[in-house]
């Protein structure tokens, strides 16, 4: 089988923008090449690293791996046209050039192996893809990921700061819904670090596959429901924290629907906001009666923790 592998040259910001606009376009796999991984906190280049002279750390790609189609030149229109309007939503995308070409399955289905390590977050959590072995140390958490067919690895800012706070917030029993939940890294997390029941929502068919065998794989099915969906839409249920990762546009529609949804003095933590939305999702909040009380930052990306103050029936 052949596949269209679609490599766009973008900016980190964009770079979660552009791998949801690949997975709706029909992509089966999205590999993530950013530069700025090379760095550590201080913006320098960790020590260890060999990197390249001619290295531009300021041009990440994302490829996307499509099944073969007779519609690619109507499919690459589509993606086209919604990367070039992503600086409508303030959004840089760089470059934004595509380029197209196709491979044989057998190339690409564990190319992307290549792209991930174990990886530690916070004081406990350990990230550890399903091919690799790994020995936890005392009162780690391990979360065993196949992240190749979804979005959500914890080594972007964005997941990680979401992780993070989960870690911090969540004192055990808590109902927790995670929107956009991808690879259901976020809901793994929830589970293991011990809420009580945990609803892991998405759009996309094949993140809702993907967080289902990685949820099993982490023998967190009994704490942990998928389901598709938009949003919050058709969820019944009042949860003491919803976790969004999602782009900043999505976050300030979605405030309304987190407060109507959360109990009293529940949490919303939310992530993947660019530096120049912060005002923006402030007021949004703001008007859902959601007030920030903490907020984090990673290189161009914030996350923020607010809580519900309208009196209601929580």
């Amino acid at each position: 089988m052949k596949w269209i592998e679609i490599k766009v040259k973008t900016s980190t910001e964009a770079i979660e923008a552009i791998s949801n606009i690949l997975y709706e376009a029909g992509a089966a796999g999205v590999v993530i090449e950013d530069p700025k991984d090379l760095l550590n906190r201080d913006g320098e280049t960790w020590e260890y690293v060999d990197i390249p002279e001619d290295i531009d750390f300021e041009q990440a790609v994302v490829t996307g791996y499509l099944p073969e189609s007779a519609r690619l030149n109507d499919i690459l229109r589509e993606i086209g046209q919604r990367i070039a309007d992503l600086p409508r939503f303030g959004l840089d995308v760089g470059s934004g050039e595509m380029e197209v070409s196709f491979v044989d399955e057998n190339d690409w289905a564990n190319a992307w192996k290549a792209y991930y390590d174990t990886i530690h977050i916070g004081k406990r959590l350990v990230i550890k893809p399903s091919w690799l072995d790994y020995e936890p140390e005392r009162e780690e958490v391990v979360i065993e990921l196949d992240p190749g067919m979804a979005f959500g690895t914890g080594t972007h800012e964005t997941t990680a700061m979401c992780l993070e706070f989960l870690e911090k917030y969540i004192e055990g029993g808590e109902t927790v819904i995670d929107v956009g939940c991808g690879s259901g890294i976020l809901s793994i997390a929830a589970a293991k670090l011990g809420a009580g029941k945990v609803l892991a929502v998405d759009k996309d068919e094949v993140a809702v596959k993907v967080a289902r065998e990685n949820i099993k794989r982490n023998d967190a099915t009994q704490a942990v429901e998928v389901i598709k969906g938009e949003g919050l839409d058709g969820v019944d249920i009042k949860a003491d924290i919803i976790v969004a990762n999602i782009i900043a546009d999505v976050i300030i529609d979605l405030a309304g629907a987190a407060a109507s949804k959360l109990k009293n003095e529940g949490l919303f933590i939310s992530s993947g906001i660019i530096k120049s939305r912060k005002e923006s999702v402030y007021r949004a909040l703001d008007r859902a009666g959601l007030v920030v009380i903490e907020e984090a930052e990673k290189g161009d990306w914030l996350a923020l923790v607010s809580r519900k103050t309208l009196s209601g029936d929580g």
